[in-house]
């Protein structure tokens, strides 16, 4: 099984803990200390032996931060993690802070006064992290200081050692195009910047650069790295030695030169010592490196990871292989809902039982198409009654709660296949609905059609067509705490950016980008619902009777969508119409590979909405 369901143990008790980090702050002569959800790459998730956050706190989300003060601890978390938060942490140690409303810089504001000096490790903060940090201590007169050694690390005794998962190589059949390829392009993009170089930081934009793929970090086959790119003679890689086996090495010995890890800051301070210019993006580079290089007398020329929008606009090679990654999904999640739908609420079940008999269906249906599972694209989200209404709800086996009828389960899950990364949630009834179910089931199916209908112009954002996800939703005074749509890449990671479609989605889209399409509504402590199928981003076509080309999407996930939690009486007849043309896509791309129960119900439950009355 690739998800481990052990539930969070701890040595002692997490008060412990944040004694003995006051007790070094105050030798240190330290006022407070930041603990960013965060390691050295500033990946989304992060090996164990950076799981600083939750070693101190209890909270195990994907994302926040903490702040440590002499007398007052906080951790921030977003939408997503409020209820998580929590029931994670003790409140007479830390309070619950909302990242988004009041970040852990503006929180600060009203508690640093002059003098303070508010501690960091400067290898876990970005560039643009930094900034905020610093402009929010300069207004207290405290001090923002880098420290050359991370207090937790020197406490955490049992602290795991960092990852070291082999390399494999990508092929160029499923690349698309070859890293040398790659290489050529990128060097273009530092010439129009007139740049010597680029860090490239983020570890999906050294695989997808290099076409290498690794296993450092839960889910997200990454190689844990950095990556120097000259805009003349070959790059440098940066990485563990003993991650590159001879056939790997031999194979980017022609594209780069190989280092380890330690010497990439005397790398970058001999570039600032000829006074060159480096291309660094404020999002992404740890403050560290871009240190290194201006106290040697170099310039940070601050723009986006070079890497990061050619990643995101798949080629038709990469398409192809994420077409056939969610049509194999597809039969895999068929064959798992036809299964549930002859158990639920007949058989015992837990949590924990379904999300395993659907990562072993995935396993199953991945080794028959000669395309084996290689991981989950993240902890599989299986929640049932109130757990379904905490938005990313992670089961363990001290959570794991058993399956009851007349509520909703929901289940949001992916898969890594060699040729794509899937991502799909499905809310399903057990039982009989209510009428509150049906009628907030269909609010947001509402949302996720006018996504996936949606036509737009070029230079279009994610902000912009987040409306229609919420639209109906907010007519009912209803909402949702997280964005609509995330980039997803092809076996890589299931987050990934530039471009998402949210409320702050400021980057255009562009054709070949894939995104999901996730509206979703939660009541807490009763039940939470979400659809979510990928879109990918089509390219300008005419609309008749238009003036201009239009760019749109095309779905890719292939599933059911649990047909008696609609209510028709809500939707109108062009909606019911994309249902059904939906699902009869769905029959006829999934039939030929289903037989038996899963034939049939693949049938019965793709069958046309009745018509509106």
């Amino acid at each position: 099984m690739f998800q481990n369901f052990d539930a969070p143990s701890r040595a002692e008790p997490i008060s412990g803990r944040l004694v003995a980090l006051r007790a070094r702050l105050a030798d240190a002569g330290l006022t407070g200390f930041l603990v960013p959800h965060a390691d050295e790459y500033q990946g989304e998730y992060i090996p164990a032996s950076a799981e600083r956050l939750a070693w101190l706190t209890g909270f195990t989300g994907s994302a926040g931060a903490a702040v440590v003060l002499a007398n007052e601890a906080a951790v921030f978390v977003d939408g997503r993690y409020t209820l998580q938060a929590r029931n994670q942490m003790d409140s007479a140690d830390f309070s619950p802070e909302s990242l988004i409303d009041n970040p852990p810089h503006a929180w600060l504001k009203g508690r640093l006064k002059k003098g303070d000096r508010l501690g960091y490790d400067p290898r876990l903060l970005t560039l643009a992290e930094t900034r905020r940090f610093e402009s929010a201590c300069a207004a207290a007169g405290a001090a923002f200081v880098a420290l050359d050694e991370n207090p937790i690390d020197a406490i955490w005794a049992d602290r795991p050692a960092p990852p070291l998962a082999q390399v494999s190589i990508q092929p160029d059949e499923l690349a698309g195009e070859t890293a040398s390829a790659k290489i050529e392009r990128l060097r273009t993009i530092l010439a129009e910047k007139d740049v010597a170089a680029a860090i490239i930081a983020q570890s999906d934009s050294i695989a997808w650069t290099f076409n290498i793929r690794g296993a450092d970090v839960p889910h997200n086959p990454v190689a844990l790295s950095y990556a120097l790119l000259r805009r003349e003679g070959p790059p440098t890689l940066y990485m563990d030695g003993r991650k590159l086996s001879n056939a790997v090495r031999d194979a980017l010995a022609g594209l780069a030169d190989i280092k380890e890890e330690r010497a990439l800051l005397g790398d970058l301070a001999a570039l600032g010592r000829e006074g060159a210019r480096v291309l660094a993006d404020p999002q992404s580079t740890p403050a560290i490196l871009a240190q290194a290089l201006t106290e040697a007398n170099g310039t940070i020329v601050e723009g986006s990871d070079p890497a990061v929008l050619p990643k995101a606009r798949k080629n038709a090679i990469e398409l192809d292989g994420s077409r056939r990654a969610h049509r194999r999904d597809g039969v895999a999640v068929t064959r798992f809902l036809a299964w549930f739908n002859q158990n639920a609420g007949r058989t015992p079940l837990t949590e924990i039982a379904v999300a395993r008999k659907l990562e072993a269906f995935r396993a199953e249906t991945g080794a028959e198409d000669g395309m084996p599972l290689l991981d989950l694209s993240f902890d599989t989200i299986a929640g049932t009654g109130p757990d379904g209404a905490i938005v990313h709800y992670r089961v363990n086996e001290a959570t794991d709660r058993a399956l009851e009828n007349d509520t909703l389960f929901l289940i949001d899950s992916g898969a890594q296949f060699r040729d794509g990364t899937t991502d799909i949630t499905r809310t399903i009834a057990i039982g009989t609905p209510t009428d509150e179910m049906r009628q907030r089931f269909t609010l947001v199916l509402k949302g996720h059609i006018a996504l996936a209908t949606a036509r737009f112009p070029k230079g279009t954002t994610g902000a912009q067509l987040d409306t229609l996800a919420r639209h109906a939703l907010w007519q009912a005074g209803l909402d949702f705490d997280h964005g609509t749509g995330h980039g997803v890449g092809v076996f890589l990671s299931v987050h990934e950016g530039p471009a998402r479609i949210s409320k702050s989605g400021t980057v255009p889209l562009e054709p070949g980008m894939i995104l999901s399409n996730e509206p979703g509504y939660y009541k807490t402590d009763s039940f939470g619902i979400r659809i979510e199928n990928l879109i990918v981003v089509t390219p300008p076509a005419p609309i008749e009777g238009g003036e201009r080309e239009m760019l749109g999407f095309e779905t890719i996930t292939l599933a059911p969508i649990d047909r008696r939690l609609v209510d028709t009486t809500l939707l109108s007849r062009a909606e019911i119409a994309w249902f059904d043309a939906y699902h009869a896509r769905v029959r006829e791309a999934l039939a030929p590979s289903l037989s038996g129960e899963a034939l049939d119900f693949l049938v019965a439950s793709t069958q046309p909405l009745a018509a509106v009355t």
